[in-house]
């Protein structure tokens, strides 16, 4: 019997519920989300250790990040205008081939700086997928049901995170380098599995047919040209320019935590290598409790207080991890519980806060010009971040706060967005 009343709750959940209403592709893209987020995080608590160990430094890695993050806002121009005239469903694929696909092959035999610069720059192709993914996700779906449909987007990477130990497991057993390299060949097969699956069971959106049908007969450089009447319209538009801004924020401090938080805790308070695989999965394990047992019961209409404890947890997460002493595990795991909570309340609201605020006729556009204003604003940080490393592997972190900060008092000064039931 109590088997049975799970199993009903669950059927009536909220979540579940946001699903069932929301066939086609969000249904498709939630459920092979895992294809990506089980090998990326079998990698990424490894990925900086595994150029650090083959002599890249903290200032080369900076240094590949803002070059990368300066292609990807070239390619994000691109990424709009190819969605528009190639298709939602063409322009994933083709993110997700060259992006993720080639970038893990050379990543697979990456043994310099040149190589791992090679392997970056590929991987900027997947800021053309962004564009496309993010409008094939959302642009048939309800505007009342996008924080369920971002939460279920995070929710199919945390998921994936559980096989981390895997690959804590494997790197103490065999070593670093030869099991990473291992790991990106099969995060290429993985890409290409899902690369398939998109073309075969996603469908194109209403308003993919649309712009097509209007773009048809208009060149690429001419639609390049209309991003002079665009940016005007975009930086008008207070609500996109602070959803802007605080994505950019977010974008800088994941940067960071995602590059930097490996080498301090293993380089500067000694902590074993073999835990970086297994923080990821309280992280992960905190996140589903939280957005399974607790977010739904947050009203979807509000942002701003959500927002705003959310990046408060944030701000008093990086603390504990600067004041963390040496061989603290107690304090990072506390880092991590925290983090874990602030990302649950914050990552879905600030994408559906700022799909809320684009004109529905120009989104690809649009989002693309956000992703690459974002870019452009967060790739001097790269640099940055390394060569603060380099000086005291505490600083970076110290940047994040002043970062969160600063995006507290954004968010304090944002409008609720107007929901409707249905896209016109």
């Amino acid at each position: 019997m109590g088997i049975k009343s799970i199993v009903n709750n669950l059927k009536y959940h909220p979540l579940v519920q946001v699903l069932r209403d929301n066939g086609g592709n969000p249904r498709t893209l939630v459920l092979i989300e895992p294809l990506w987020g089980i090998p990326y995080n079998l990698i990424s608590p490894f990925a900086t250790l595994y150029m650090y160990t083959q002599g890249i430094t903290d200032v080369q890695i900076g240094m590949i990040l803002s070059i990368a993050m300066v292609i990807q806002m070239f390619f994000s121009f691109f990424g709009g205008i190819l969605s528009d005239k190639l298709g939602r469903k063409t322009t994933t694929m083709m993110g997700d081939f060259f992006g993720w696909v080639l970038a893990c092959l050379v990543w697979s035999v990456s043994n310099n700086f040149w190589l791992f610069l090679i392997a970056a720059i590929l991987n900027c192709f997947e800021q053309i997928n962004q564009t496309a993914w993010y409008c094939l996700l959302i642009e048939d779906a309800n505007q009342k049901d996008l924080v369920g449909i971002y939460t279920w987007a995070t929710i199919g990477g945390l998921v994936a995170v559980f096989f981390a130990p895997l690959s804590g497991l494997f790197v103490s057993s065999y070593s670093m380098v030869p099991v990473v390299r291992v790991l990106y060949l099969v995060f290429a097969v993985t890409m290409f599995t899902k690369t398939l699956i998109t073309f075969r069971l996603c469908q194109e959106t209403k308003q993919e047919k649309i712009r097509r049908r209007e773009t048809k007969n208009i060149s690429v450089f001419h639609m390049l040209g209309e991003y002079r009447h665009l940016i005007p319209d975009l930086v008008r538009n207070r609500g996109v320019m602070k959803a802007v801004a605080v994505s950019a924020i977010l974008y800088i401090t994941n940067m960071v935590n995602t590059n930097f938080f490996g080498l301090y805790v293993t380089q500067r308070l000694g902590l074993s290598e073999n835990f970086l695989a297994l923080f990821p999965i309280l992280n992960a394990a905190v996140m589903l409790i939280f957005m399974v047992g607790i977010q739904y019961r947050i009203d979807v209409k509000k942002f701003r207080i959500p927002l705003c404890i959310g990046l408060i947890l944030y701000a008093m997460a990086a603390l504990t991890l600067i004041f963390s002493p040496v061989g603290g595990l107690g304090f990072v795991l506390v880092y991590v519980l925290i983090t874990a909570v602030a990302a649950a309340l914050v990552n879905p609201r600030k994408d559906a806060l700022l799909q809320l605020n684009l004109n529905i006729q120009e989104r690809a556009r649009l989002n693309a010009l956000v992703m690459a204003s974002t870019i452009a604003l967060s790739s001097p940080f790269g640099y940055l971040a390394g060569w603060l490393s380099s000086v005291d592997r505490r600083l970076p972190f110290v940047l994040t706060f002043s970062l969160f900060f600063t995006a507290m008092l954004v968010i304090f000064r944002i409008q609720e967005p107007q929901i409707k039931e249905k896209d016109a």
